[in-house]
């Protein structure tokens, strides 16, 4: 299922919400449109008080990577549905960083070695650096669940090569709110539906159900 959205007037509802197979993160908004896309628990939280949840975690079955300004009671919140790594790193935008499903993690090539050993460790996925579309901030170009990768429409033939291999799923091109490539920033989803930003064309969103697999149910 798909559902258009916009939190708090914005449409980039990727920068705000971070999704898996087991939980939703957004800031505190309502959680309705979040749940019946989804069909998840939905935690309302901050992340070191901001509410650009998407940009600083990432989440799989497994658990969630979240960046180091992330406070106590917010951890608290969050281990009552998911395991929590946090990450100290300078690179510290997480979920722009790092494009996620449970098979795989592509990261930005300047993640230190020590988030990608508890990437690797916790998360229990294969790892690998690279870029999409010559664009480091990986997960801010791409949308991975465990069907499907859509990501920035510029990404290389070898990219994709790579990316089929680490996800073991497809990878197709798209665009989401009107023409932007930064899909990761517009789309939170999961094998069951996703929530996208408010102004994506009926033209996008069926390359959205394409590329995460949704026409195959």
């Amino acid at each position: 299922m798909l559902k258009k959205h916009a939190i708090e007037s914005h449409p980039y509802i990727g920068v705000f919400s971070a999704g898996s197979e087991k939980v939703t993160v957004i800031p505190p908004v309502q959680k309705e449109v979040f749940q019946e896309a989804l069909e998840t628990p939905v935690v309302s939280t901050t992340i070191g008080g901001t509410r650009v949840n998407g940009a600083l975690m990432d989440i799989n079955s497994n658990g969630a990577v979240v960046s180091d300004i992330i406070e106590e009671r917010e951890i608290d919140k969050l281990l009552d549905y998911i395991e929590v790594v946090v990450i100290p790193d300078p690179q510290n935008a997480l979920g722009n960083n790092i494009l996620l499903n449970d098979y795989g993690a592509l990261i930005h090539p300047e993640l230190g070695d020590k988030a990608e050993k508890s990437i690797r460790s916790e998360l229990d996925v294969d790892v690998r650096r690279g870029t999409i579309a010559n664009i480091s901030m990986v997960g801010s170009v791409a949308t991975a669940t465990n069907k499907g990768i859509l990501c920035h429409p510029r990404v290389t033939d070898k990219e994709i090569e790579m990316m089929e291999e680490l996800f073991d799923v497809p990878v197709s091109k798209g665009t989401a709110n009107h023409g932007s490539g930064w899909i990761g920033t517009c789309i939170v989803a999961n094998t069951k539906g996703a929530v996208i930003g408010e102004n994506t064309t009926p033209i996008e969103m069926g390359r959205i159900e394409e590329g995460l697999g949704y026409l195959e149910d």
